[in-house]
């Protein structure tokens, strides 16, 4: 079972990323699917979050407009395409898959989830 998030890097204020999520062992297509981060000194940090059939979404208020969160049942990816990236976006982010099937209930909550990836880091830095 695993989730392998790449695709984090260094970038500039304003500029965009493209992180990936690739499952491999587990189901996939019956499961939410969400990006968290965390940075220094912080608690996990909950950022989108996307139905299992792709057509349901929820952003953080901090993200929402900058941010999108897209999957491929096919090809059991998801997706975060990061827009308009700020200093406090910096962060690890996580990829996780929900612990229950067709639900987006509490997203936010990292109980919630019972798979994760190692996680890929996003510096935003002049």
């Amino acid at each position: 079972v695993q989730l392998q998030a790449s695709g984090g890097g260094l970038v500039q204020p304003g500029g965009s990323l493209r992180l990936s999520c690739a499952a491999s062992g587990l189901i996939f297509s019956k499961y939410g699917m969400a990006w968290f981060r965390q940075s220094a000194g912080k608690a996990r940090e909950f950022v989108a979050t996307v139905a299992s059939s792709g057509t349901g979404t929820i952003y953080a208020d901090s993200v929402k407009g900058r941010f999108t969160i897209s999957r491929d049942n096919v090809k059991t990816m998801v997706y975060l395409q990061m827009n308009s990236l700020k200093p406090e976006d910096t962060a690890v982010y996580y990829c996780a898959r929900r612990r229950d099937e067709y639900t987006l209930l509490r997203p936010e909550a990292p109980d919630n989830y019972n798979y994760w990836g190692q996680g890929t880091l996003v510096t935003v830095s002049s």
